[in-house]
């Protein structure tokens, strides 16, 4: 790689003042706007690169020292590097991995009842990070590739100098021109910007099993976002919600349903036939039924998360009192309340509710 005061055009005393000043001259005779020639953007690339590295302070001075720990070790980080180099430890540091986890995603998933009963296949779109198809995670542009930092010389750390209450100690940071990954991106890639990832839209296939609940939140490792510069994918968390029923309820694996009853099938009983998830099922209305009577129906329920089979489907009688009569009905239950004199209002043992009656 050129030496960057070369590439610069001072001499290695320079001033600060002077490496500023011969950067903006070269910058703007460079800047691919200006001179579109073929080779000025590779030289505006590597002026901009010489300039980061002799602009600041440490990293200059790293660099004139050829990159190298001045007392040829390992260097410290403080008393538990120095501890670490004198009872065993002081391994050498390496440069940290450019590549990071992705982050994690969170849905919310709307379910109806009967999804909930048998178990429902969802496709998802999301909108999230993905491996970039151009430099396919590199973070270069096609046919380049990353360069050794000339500063740390591929360690990640650089070494200073300073006084403590020990004597003089090197103590270790991470490396400014390559931020402590021990390489450079000298071309990034056009369409990720040297992320390695972009945004885009997918779709994702989820088989949602049956009997979860509503708030219940299921977990898809390896669904969210990729990581930065290829790393692994996050996780996606999906938060189903179970929209309301207007005839069906749910009651743990149990379905729940309230059947009207005109009175006077309640008083001679009879059959009905009532629509289910499961279809059509004929059900019978006892001589006799009263309001909050119960009728389960076996296996007709939700489809039980864990374990097998399905819960039951649990019918609670409403007995309808009618509330418009003409002269001839009015007439007919008179003769029936002559008929039953012993019957009168009274109070009744309290009931818990339309579920906690009588079943058969």
């Amino acid at each position: 790689m050129a030496d960057h005061y070369e590439v610069l055009g001072v001499e290695r005393d320079a001033t600060a003042e002077q490496i500023k000043k011969a950067y903006r001259k070269l910058a703007r005779e460079l800047h691919p706007d200006v001179n579109p020639g073929a080779d000025s953007e590779e030289k505006f690339k590597a002026v901009t690169h010489a300039y980061e590295v002799l602009s600041d302070s440490d990293s200059r001075r790293q660099y004139d020292m050829g990159g190298q720990d001045p007392f040829g070790g390992t260097g410290f980080g403080g008393f538990g590097d120095i501890f670490d180099t004198f009872f065993g430890g002081g391994g050498q540091r390496g440069p940290r991995s450019r590549a990071e986890r992705g982050q994690d995603a969170l849905l919310r998933v709307e379910m109806t009842l009967e999804e909930v009963v048998f178990g429902a296949e969802k496709s998802i779109e999301v909108d999230t990070a993905v491996l970039c198809s151009t430099c396919e995670g590199s973070c270069c542009r096609p046919g380049t590739s990353m360069s050794v930092c000339d500063v740390c010389r591929g360690a990640g750390q650089i070494q200073r100098q300073v006084r403590s209450l020990l004597g003089n100690v090197v103590t270790s940071q991470p490396c400014g021109a390559c931020r402590g990954f021990g390489q450079v991106i000298q071309d990034p890639c056009v369409d990720c910007r040297g992320q390695g990832r972009v945004r885009a839209r997918r779709n994702i296939d989820l088989a949602v099993p049956a009997g979860v609940e509503d708030g219940l939140r299921l977990q898809l490792s390896g669904q969210g976002e990729v990581g930065f510069a290829g790393g692994p994918n996050g996780d996606l968390y999906v938060d189903i919600a179970v929209q309301p029923h207007d005839i069906f309820g749910r009651a743990g694996d149990d379905l729940t349903a309230t059947v009207e009853v005109p009175l006077h099938d309640a008083v001679l009983g009879g059959f009905a036939k009532i629509q289910t998830f499961d279809g059509e099922i004929e059900i019978e209305v006892a001589s006799g039924q009263q309001t909050g009577d119960v009728l389960t129906v076996k296996g007709k329920g939700v489809t039980r998360l864990r374990g097998s089979g399905r819960g039951d489907l649990k019918i609670a009688f409403q007995v309808v009192t009618p509330s418009k009569l003409d002269s001839k009905q009015k007439e007919l239950f008179r003769n029936l309340a002559k008929l039953r004199k012993n019957d009168s209002i009274k109070l009744v043992k309290h009931q818990q509710g339309f579920f906690a009656g009588k079943r058969r």
